[in-house]
């Protein structure tokens, strides 16, 4: 697909320091087309309280007028940050108070994004929805795209956050989208019954930052952790991770070291974890040395919870683990089977047991040829291929 004007809207902004499937997408579709990314607006609660995290500070300068909302990314792709504020609406009770405020907030949001695609000369816009459920619900009143794509890439319906709302809305987005494209064969199915257009269409992954053929220095937290490491790298969060069973397995494996690295949430902080010699939780790190990082470890973990979050979920870090050559052991979930033949998926303690020291024992040079093979194979270039393909079969 060539030529096209996409607008992008999304739960995250442009600015977050991790990784993110809707700046990836965003940056592909931009190779061929023109894209117009939009940052969430901030809502004036989180003004008011002051709680502006260090990826929102921009958007707070746009408000104040210090900065010029629109920026260019390149030739064909922009970045916006609205000059405004929005109702904060996930307190309300749902029904028709939310329904009314949620209203407002579209439409301000739309009137003023619609202003800037007709600045920047954008015609018959395909609008592509990140698991934007409460701020793109009215975009086709008010935006009035050419073609809409929802993109459910996560479940956000059992978040304590999300779940009062989410639950009504979503299957509503689903069903008045012109188009549902998914990162994995659960969520489609899912999607299905709202909307007969549903599709897996797998996930992208970039991975140039991931080169298994460099030297890599060791960070100097390694110095005093010894070998073999197994290792996580990412968000700590006892929601999708599952603390007791990393306890148990350190526990019954003294002689490994697990490091753990991300921010931890107040169950990890709090649990019995970090009284064990062998379990090291160094704190968050930059991205640009995630996979100097993971080059330390010996093998990879995933130790996900298995529940309705992480079960359609795709986990982007295993196709990163991959690259590197890495051992995977994982949780097994409907998803990771994608990843079985090149992984080890357990489904309780003893086989998380047995894959630790099988994954060490029987690592070699072909094995690490195929798991980077495979993982090279999940290209945004592929994805948005396929997404292009659904478009293209279902506009008018």
């Amino acid at each position: 697909m060539k030529g096209r004007d996409f607008i992008i809207t999304g739960l995250q902004s442009w600015d977050i320091p991790i990784g993110s499937n809707a700046i990836d997408i965003a940056k592909e579709i931009a190779t061929t087309n023109r894209v117009l990314y939009v940052n969430t607006p901030l809502d004036q609660m989180t003004i008011f309280r002051n709680k502006i995290k260090p990826e929102e500070q921009r958007r707070l300068r746009v408000i104040n007028k210090q900065e010029k909302p629109l920026r260019q990314i390149s030739d064909s792709l922009w970045v916006v940050d609205l000059p405004f504020s929005v109702w904060s609406v996930n307190g309300l009770p749902d029904g028709p108070l939310f329904d009314f405020f949620n209203r407002l907030n579209n439409r301000k949001i739309f009137r003023y994004v619609a202003a800037i695609a007709k600045e920047l000369g954008f015609r018959e816009v395909i609008h592509f929805m990140d698991n934007d459920i409460y701020r793109s619900f009215y975009s086709k009143e008010y935006l009035k795209p050419r073609f809409s794509v929802y993109y459910r890439r996560d479940n956000l319906q059992p978040y304590p956050y999300w779940k009062k709302h989410v639950r009504r809305l979503e299957p509503l987005m689903i069903a008045k989208s012109d188009l549902v494209v998914c990162n994995s064969p659960q969520y489609a199915d899912f999607s299905r019954p709202f909307n007969s257009r549903s599709f897996d269409i797998g996930q992208g992954v970039d991975l140039s930052a991931y080169n298994p053929d460099l030297k890599y220095d060791l960070p100097e937290m390694f110095n005093t952790i010894p070998e073999p490491r197994l290792g996580y790298i990412g968000d700590i969060n006892s929601l999708r991770l599952d603390p007791d069973l990393l306890f148990e397995l350190a526990k019954s494996r003294p002689q490994y070291s697990f490091v753990i690295i991300g921010s931890e949430d107040k169950v990890f902080k709090e649990h019995a974890l970090h009284s064990l010699p062998n379990v090291y939780f160094p704190g968050s790190i930059a991205k640009n040395s995630v996979a100097q990082h993971m080059a330390a470890f010996q093998v990879c973990l995933n130790p996900q919870l298995l529940n309705e979050i992480t079960n359609g979920n795709y986990p982007r870090k295993v196709d990163e683990y991959l690259a590197m050559g890495k051992p995977v052991i994982a949780t097994r979930t409907a998803t990771m089977e994608i990843f079985k033949d090149h992984t080890y998926l357990c489904k309780n303690l003893q086989e998380y047991q047995e894959a630790s020291d099988k994954a060490l024992l029987e690592d070699n040079e072909t094995l690490k040829a195929a798991r980077i093979s495979f993982a090279q194979s999940h290209s945004w270039a592929n994805n948005v291929a396929n997404i292009y393909q659904y478009i293209q079969k279902f506009i008018q």
